[in-house]
């Protein structure tokens, strides 16, 4: 019986989804190695798909989902499990009427969480951002992914030193580059025991395709702000560069306000500016702001008279 602290997905359909050549290379590459019985670790900047990606990955696998991001506060029990409540029990023994004899006893509970179950059950375990969680709560992983066993907790009760993790148990990784903000080192010893896929910022026509499905914009509108967005990140100008997240914010907006790039009165190079300017920069400077914002409207200028 699966404890109700852990929720375990079904694979399904992911709305919106758009599977072009790229995206299908990068499937066809994970569930090869998935399939060897392999863990795989998908490896980028924000905003390039990662965690989509990992979970249409997961549907190709068809079993369920079992889903846990990776947090600065987690140590291994918020993985593998803990004491949560009392079990308490009570007997009366009335035998001889008159005698009464009660007995009382009261003990922790165990519940197993999330990492646990997918291994005992042979879920999809999905770990986005798992290196957002201080190591040693990781360490954990390090006989799963290599022994195929996982060390049981002394408290949790029962004579199990360990569990045997389901031959059906799969693993998908997620993770932002080390220099990103609060992102921790990752172990050698746990890197090397998955295979990493770097994932970079889509090609074109999936750009376009995924601006597209996620905002209902013509095709011509959407090509538009995927020229805006990539040519200011081949600027080499950003903080940050800007991701198909930013294509999607723009044509959302856009379309929320019922306006094509070329007939929006000026609005289009607002709402590109203050998109584009909060995406690309974390630190917030004047001189920084002021930059981007004036390349995106040399930029605008340029795709929008095309258009």
């Amino acid at each position: 019986m699966i404890d109700e602290i852990t929720t375990v997905l079904e694979p399904s359909p992911l709305p919106g989804f758009v599977e072009t050549a790229y995206v299908k290379g990068l499937t066809k590459r994970a569930m090869s190695y998935l399939k060897a019985g392999y863990p795989v670790h998908f490896r980028g900047a924000s905003g390039t798909g990662k965690t989509t990606l990992a979970m249409h990955v997961s549907r190709q696998i068809g079993r369920p989902v079992v889903i846990m991001h990776g947090d600065e506060q987690f140590t291994t029990a918020d993985l593998v499990g803990g004491e949560h409540g009392y079990h308490f029990r009570k007997l009366v023994d009335n035998f001889i009427s008159r005698v009464k004899k009660t007995e009382e006893d009261m003990t922790k509970c165990w519940m197993d969480n999330r990492l646990t179950v997918a291994c005992r059950y042979g879920f999809t375990l999905i770990y986005d951002e798992f290196t957002r969680s201080r190591p040693e709560a990781n360490n954990i992983l390090l006989s799963i992914l290599q022994e195929g066993m996982m060390d049981m907790p002394v408290g949790r009760g029962g004579d199990e030193p360990y569990l045997k993790v389901h031959p059906k148990f799969s693993a998908i990784f997620t993770s932002n580059p080390e220099e990103y903000a609060g992102v921790h080192k990752s172990q050698d010893a746990l890197r090397d025991r998955m295979v990493t896929i770097d994932v970079d910022f889509f090609d074109y026509d999936t750009e376009v395709a995924i601006t597209r499905a996620k905002s209902r914009i013509p095709l011509a509108s959407a090509k538009t702000i995927v020229n805006i967005v990539r040519d200011l990140r081949d600027s080499g100008k950003c903080e940050f560069p800007p991701t198909v997240r930013g294509c999607i914010i723009i044509a959302k907006t856009l379309k929320g306000q019922g306006f094509t790039p070329a007939g929006s009165n000026g609005n289009f190079l607002q709402i590109c500016q203050d998109i584009l300017a909060s995406e690309t920069s974390r630190v917030g400077k004047l001189s920084n702001q002021k930059a981007i914002k004036e390349a995106v409207k040399k930029l605008v200028h340029k795709y929008v008279r095309k258009s």
